[in-house]
């Protein structure tokens, strides 16, 4: 009980008979495996910038009365960008170059950005009227949202492999001060 409460309390705090506690160590225990938080707040740190650029595409290429495919690809290309965008930022901000900042960012959400948007979009692409509802449309959003909470449920088991193996977010997280 007092080392849950010392992680509850402080997770990098020093624990009786143990030495310290690296930052981030609360993404896996000593056996290796990862948490399932570990691999939710990864997915969801994706999701937000994945989110962020398939939105921003849809708003555009509907602006532009673009047909569904070429929508959908500017919505997956921006989601990508949007995705690399937010780890690549968080790496700098540890004080990476640029050069290695991109190669982490690329390793980190490369294949977690593709199943979500394999998920997403599969689910947008599958549900009945949804790819020809408009943006005012209550349709539109209700399955975009339901497409974002499949992308998440089919995503999180992928990066909790992903940082079990010391890849994915794992990754990003060896940059953090």
């Amino acid at each position: 009980m007092q080392h849950h409460e010392a992680h509850v309390h402080g997770e990098h705090a020093q624990h009786e008979g143990h030495p310290p506690t690296p930052p981030h160590a609360h993404h896996s225990t000593a056996g290796g495996t990862v948490t399932w938080r570990a691999a939710a707040q990864a997915t969801l740190h994706c999701l937000t910038g994945c989110a962020i650029g398939e939105v921003l595409g849809m708003v555009i290429g509907t602006a532009l009365g673009w047909g569904n495919a070429a929508t959908m690809v500017l919505a997956v290309a921006l989601a990508f960008f949007f995705g690399y965008a937010l780890t690549l930022r968080g790496v700098l901000t540890a004080g990476v170059g640029f050069g290695a900042a991109l190669k982490v960012a690329l390793a980190a959400d490369t294949l977690s950005i593709t199943v979500m948007e394999l998920a997403d979009n599969g689910v947008l692409a599958l549900w009945p009227g949804a790819m020809d509802a408009h943006l005012t449309d209550g349709l539109f959003w209700g399955v975009l949202a339901i497409a974002f909470a499949a992308a998440f449920a089919v995503t999180t088991p992928v990066n909790k492999w992903l940082i079990g193996r010391g890849k994915g977010h794992a990754v990003v997280h060896r940059h953090h001060r």
